[in-house]
């Protein structure tokens, strides 16, 4: 037998052959996942936080917390917040259920203009240090509306028990990992 065909046979000289990699790697794809769980949850827990100042005794005490609150009449107040969880929840169902996935860079695109227009704001009111926030917020916001426009769209897909299950079990984690704990932080502590 010649010495190449027993090195194959014994597996000794694979070089054409790459073992597979396992573990973690980095796709656009998992980036975009990990950014819309993200940002999903930050805006639906900060939107809810904002749908909240609709009771008269939050909204008195809010400017305590936040200086911006004063400026701001309480209906656009609750409006932003709508808008926040409303974007929130977009960024993360519309992809998970294949339902209207086309809804998920459009609720990117929204939570985008909303960082500009409040970054915009807080430039006027001389609130310096609340920009960059907003700017990180809108830019990766921003970047999940081209990823998902036209990087990496999500095709549309038939409702499926499982995905009606899993999106049943995001809407409870969003609930119970953003909005109760903001609900229970806002009823309970003192500004």
């Amino acid at each position: 037998m010649n010495q190449h065909v027993s090195e194959n046979l014994l597996g000794v000289n694979d070089i054409d052959q790459q073992p597979e990699r396992r573990g973690m790697r980095f796709t656009l794809n998992g980036a975009l996942w990990s950014l819309q769980a993200l940002w999903g949850f930050f805006f639906a827990g900060s939107g809810f936080g904002k749908v909240l100042l609709y009771d008269e005794a939050l909204y008195a005490a809010a400017p305590r917390a936040v200086a911006w609150y004063a400026a701001v009449p309480q209906s656009l107040i609750v409006f932003i917040g709508v808008l926040e969880v409303l974007g929130g929840v977009g960024l993360i169902l519309p992809a998970m259920t294949g339902v209207k996935p086309k809804l998920t860079p459009l609720a990117a695109a929204g939570l985008t203009l909303t960082m500009i227009l409040a970054a915009g704001f807080h430039v006027m009111r001389g609130e310096y240090e609340l920009v960059p926030a907003n700017l990180l917020l809108g830019g990766v916001a921003a970047f999940i509306a081209v990823g998902r426009w036209k990087l990496r769209p999500i095709a549309p897909a038939i409702i499926t028990t499982s995905r009606v299950l899993k999106s049943f079990a995001v809407l409870v984690a969003l609930a119970l990992l953003a909005c109760a704990p903001t609900w229970y932080t806002m009823t309970n502590a003192q500004f």
